[in-house]
């Protein structure tokens, strides 16, 4: 065979051999341009409640308590934001404060509400002992970087005037020696409606929690900011 056509047909099959790996990498870009990049991870909050059977849902199904409404409401409200339920039926203030290191470390909360003090007042602890719990728990709960909500509550009349006053005192007291933020009264909003509660006449029903809720939200909201 003649050299020069060798060489010829060497150069045109070199030639070939780079247009078909052009029009690879041409055909490949597009494909590229089209994939998504991938999104960062969404960095999820917590609302840490500490609560007694007010908040655990005593006497009704889990998921009709106001807490559990409460993570409901945070999926459409406030993506990016949870609940976890802490509460523990017959709880005191003096057993939230032995659990709430622990919990702190577990859940590494944004914001912690506080619902306690009930039991307390229905076994008449001493109010100041009440509140030194509450002031340590809200003082380390701030310490851990989150904000505070304190659920105030009230004790019936019976108990005594001075007790019952030191006792809603005490939870005026405690947010504003910390910073924290209050709802004075929990069950404000349905503790003159007999039916609003189940037969023991303490634990509220199922129908009614969304009004615990609603009673709460406000106060809650802004520390979710």
């Amino acid at each position: 065979m003649n050299p020069a056509y060798e060489g010829m047909t060497a150069r045109i099959q070199r030639r070939l051999w780079w247009l078909v790996m052009a029009m690879a990498l041409l055909v490949a870009l597009p494909v590229q341009a089209r994939t998504p990049a991938k999104q960062a991870p969404v960095t999820t909050k917590t609302v840490l409640v500490m609560g007694d059977s007010l908040s655990a849902g005593y006497g009704i199904a889990v998921q009709q308590g106001w807490v559990s409404l409460l993570g409901q409401r945070l999926k459409a409200t406030n993506p990016g934001w949870k609940v976890v339920n802490a509460s523990v039926s017959g709880e005191t203030t003096a057993g939230g404060l032995s659990r709430l290191p622990r919990e702190l470390s577990r859940v590494k909360p944004a914001v912690v509400v506080i619902e306690l003090g009930a039991n307390d007042g229905l076994r008449g602890l001493p109010v100041r002992d009440m509140q030194a719990n509450l002031d340590r728990m809200t003082k380390l709960s701030k310490a851990s970087g989150a904000k505070v909500l304190l659920l105030g509550m009230r004790m019936p009349p019976n108990l005594g005037r001075a007790y019952t006053e030191g006792f809603a005192n005490a939870y005026t007291g405690v947010a504003r020696g910390n910073g924290a933020s209050l709802v004075p009264f929990f069950l404000e909003p349905i503790v003159m409606q007999r039916a609003a509660f189940q037969r023991d006449n303490l634990h509220p029903t199922a129908p009614v929690q969304g009004k615990l809720l609603d009673h709460v939200w406000p106060a809650l909201r802004p520390l979710m900011k």
